[in-house]
C-alpha cells in the first residue's frame, strides 16, 4: 500500500527539517526547500516502486530540492585581485577544502561517511549495505570525523571548540582558496 502524503509529512517533517536547516542556516529558507520538497513529494509519489525505501527516496528529492535553491540564490562578486567568477554565497558544506578532504579518506572510512552525512543513510542502513557491523560502522563515522578534523586543523588553521565544533577563518592560508 502507496503511504499518502500527510502521512510522510507527520513520519518525516522533522528529520527533513532539520536535514535542511542544517544546510542553509534559516528558518525561511529551510521552510521553502521543505515546501517545494513536499510539492514534488507529493507529485511524484505515485512513482515510488518499493515502499521500503521511502526514506532514502524523500532524502533524494529533499537534497535535488537543495540543489536547485543554491543554484537560484548564487551570487556574482568580484574579489580585487582575482578573476571575477561565479562565487556562491558559504554553504555549510563549502568549507576550504571540504570536498577534497573527504575524497582523501581512506575508502572504508569515505564510504560511511558519504553515506551516513551525504546521503543522509542511518547507521544501521549503512552498516546493511556495506555488510559490516553496526559498532563497525559508528567506529569509522568516528575516526572518519577525527580525520577530517585532523586536516582541517592542519591545512585551514581551523581549530575545535568545546563543544567539538569546527571553528575558525574560513580563507585557507594554506592552499590558498577563498571562500566567503
Amino acid at each position: 500500500m502507496k503511504p499518502k502524503t500527510v502521512d510522510i509529512w507527520n513520519e518525516y517533517y522533522t528529520e527533513v527539517f532539520f536535514f535542511v536547516l542544517k544546510r542553509v542556516k534559516s528558518k525561511d529558507d529551510a521552510n521553502e526547500v521543505i515546501q517545494n520538497s513536499f510539492i514534488r513529494i507529493h507529485s511524484n509519489l505515485h512513482t515510488v516502486r518499493q515502499v521500503s525505501k521511502i526514506r532514502s527516496w524523500i532524502f533524494q528529492v529533499v537534497r535535488n530540492e537543495l540543489v536547485n535553491f543554491y543554484n537560484q540564490n548564487k551570487k556574482t562578486i568580484a574579489f580585487p585581485g582575482l578573476e571575477p567568477g561565479l562565487w556562491t554565497q558559504r554553504q555549510p558544506d563549502d568549507l576550504c577544502c571540504f570536498d577534497r578532504f573527504v575524497n582523501e579518506l581512506p575508502g572504508k572510512y569515505k564510504d560511511v561517511v558519504i553515506q551516513v552525512y551525504f546521503e543522509g543513510k542511518k547507521l544501521s542502513e549503512a552498516a546493511k549495505e556495506l555488510e559490516i557491523s553496526l559498532s563497525n560502522v559508528k567506529a569509522r563515522v568516528r575516526r572518519g570525523k577525527s580525520m577530517l578534523k585532523e586536516r582541517f586543523k592542519n591545512c585551514c588553521k581551523f581549530g575545535i571548540d568545546k563543544n567539538g565544533k569546527l571553528t575558525g577563518d574560513p580563507n585557507c592560508a594554506v592552499c590558498g582558496q577563498v571562500y566567503l
